[in-house]
């Protein structure tokens, strides 16, 4: 790159974990700060590297990507007001990540409902969801954790192969394009023929 100076550095971080009591936690924060000290114009004086934003959620969703609880917590943002949106969220229980979910958030916290830097953090932990959830063999599994696992996923493609619609996924990215071998391998009927 060229010559440049740092101005502004957002992380973001997700986890995925599989609870005790059989539902799963995912967790994600997303931290704003500036590199130098600023004013700012509510808060004034700010010094370098304190968090403009840090805000902390986990949803708590079960196997079939529901939620099942939801916490927001506003370790710092930048209006004393801002944590006046977190009940806002519960709204979301009951909603499922998948197909929709980006609706279901903009309906439930979108606009003047919730936080604009936590509406955005729920996108990835939905990304995160998908990870934790499907397709990874835990190692450390118990046998009736694989067991029910396998059940599962017996389940989930005997319904696919039952259910005349595409997966949602299919073709929203080069992995997954029809045209290549995952989905020939993966989902053989849904793979372009040549």
């Amino acid at each position: 790159p060229a010559a440049r100076r740092l101005m502004h550095n957002r992380t973001v971080t997700c986890e995925g974990y599989r609870r005790e009591d059989g539902l799963w936690d995912i967790e994600g924060r997303i931290v704003d700060t500036k590199p130098f000290a600023v004013v700012e114009s509510y808060r004034g004086h700010r010094p370098a590297l304190s968090d403009v934003h840090n805000i902390a959620i986990r949803l708590t969703i079960d196997e079939d990507f529901v939620v099942r609880d939801i916490e927001v917590h506003m370790e710092a943002v930048p209006y004393p007001i801002c944590p006046g949106a977190i009940p806002n969220y519960r709204r979301l229980i009951g909603a499922r990540i998948g197909a929709g979910w980006r609706k279901a958030v903009n309906a439930a916290v979108g606009s003047t409902a919730g936080c604009t830097h936590a509406r955005e953090l729920l996108f990835p932990m939905a990304t995160v969801a998908f990870q934790t959830l499907l397709g990874w063999e835990d190692a450390f599994a118990t046998t009736e954790e694989k067991a029910a696992r396998a059940r599962r996923e017996a389940a989930r493609r005997s319904a696919e192969h039952a259910d005349p619609e595409r997966p949602q996924f299919l073709d929203g990215c080069y992995s997954w394009s029809s045209e290549r071998e995952v989905v020939a391998r993966l989902y053989p009927r849904f793979a372009a023929s040549d």
